[in-house]
């Protein structure tokens, strides 16, 4: 029996699972909703197992559907790897990676990293996807990134994952520098309760650290007028307003040498946040995010606490 799996039905069945929408899939396929049900339903009758289960916000995949697209990004990976090395043999110019990293990393680390891999390799295209843990993770996992540059956990939770911490860094609660709690030296919990907050969702690092440090000092817990997944609108209306918020320090380093805004001296954290490199495990990276890896790791030991 012929082996019904082919590269690009895999390609249809990735994408519904990325977009969690089959219109939105087909759109980015430059399909039509209905062919690429139809493709994807064509493959499940021939396996024999359903691969999406559909619900009214979109669609999930089953654990065969998760299997398939594990398979198929590494499929990607090589035939990416196998054209890399064909534009290299041909004596081509340019390779090219594609790495995720956090909002804070994009502040300092990762543009110093860039600026030397770019001194050191000219010819290397770096595409970076931005964004928090909820998304970067899942694209290391399937393999639709070389690495993600991001907070990484104190230990492993996902056996699929590699962390490797090269930078240590601390979270603080943020206001602009006019804000009424600017300059207190003691804070207590109602004060911080007096204040609208925009915070991170609750599985993000940071915000999981907020809330136990809060719990531990005996505080009612903060509950956000606003939780985002973007670092700029948190950035914004702190900006712009008396909104708090509990974010990296890396990721406000440029507001704090121009004075706009400034960590609470009143609310002291002992949380830190260990910035790294995720990989997926026992897949070595090649070059060039090899390359881009190791300027990362010395961006990482060169730059002050």
């Amino acid at each position: 029996m012929p082996n019904p799996i082919d590269l690009r039905r895999l390609r249809h069945l990735c994408a519904a699972i990325g977009e969690g929408s089959l219109t939105a899939a087909a759109t980015q396929l430059g399909l039509t909703q209905p062919a690429l049900s139809a493709s994807i339903k064509s493959l499940e009758d021939e396996l024999g197992v359903p691969l999406l289960r559909r619900h009214r916000s979109g669609v999930v995949p089953t654990r065969c559907a998760e299997l398939l697209a594990a398979h198929a990004a590494s499929i990607e990976g090589e035939l990416d790897a196998a054209w890399n090395r064909v534009q290299q043999l041909r004596g081509a110019e340019a390779v090219s990676v594609r790495v995720g990293c956090g909002p804070s990393e994009t502040t300092r680390l990762l543009p110093i990293a860039l600026d030397r891999l770019r001194q050191a390799h000219p010819e290397v295209r770096v595409f970076v996807e931005y964004g928090l843990n909820e998304v970067l993770m899942p694209l290391v996992r399937r393999g639709e990134i070389a690495f993600a540059l991001s907070s990484i956990p104190h230990t492993t939770v996902d056996p699929d994952l590699f962390h490797e911490t090269i930078q240590v860094d601390d979270a603080v609660v943020v206001s602009r520098i006019g804000h009424p709690l600017a300059r207190r030296r003691v804070l207590h919990g109602d004060d911080l309760q007096r204040y609208p907050w925009v915070l991170a969702r609750r599985w993000e690092l940071e915000r999981k650290a907020l809330d136990e440090l809060i719990a531990e000092a005996g505080m009612k817990p903060i509950e956000p007028a606003i939780e985002t997944t973007s670092a700029i609108l948190m950035k914004t209306l702190v900006l712009q307003s008396d909104f708090l918020t509990f974010v990296p320090r890396e990721m406000i380093h440029w507001e704090m040498r121009a004075e706009l805004l400034r960590p609470l001296m009143g609310f002291r954290s002992s949380w830190e946040r260990h910035v790294g490199i995720t990989t997926r495990r026992e897949v070595a990276l090649r070059d060039p995010a090899r390359w881009l890896a190791d300027e990362l790791r010395e961006a990482g030991a060169a730059l002050p606490r």
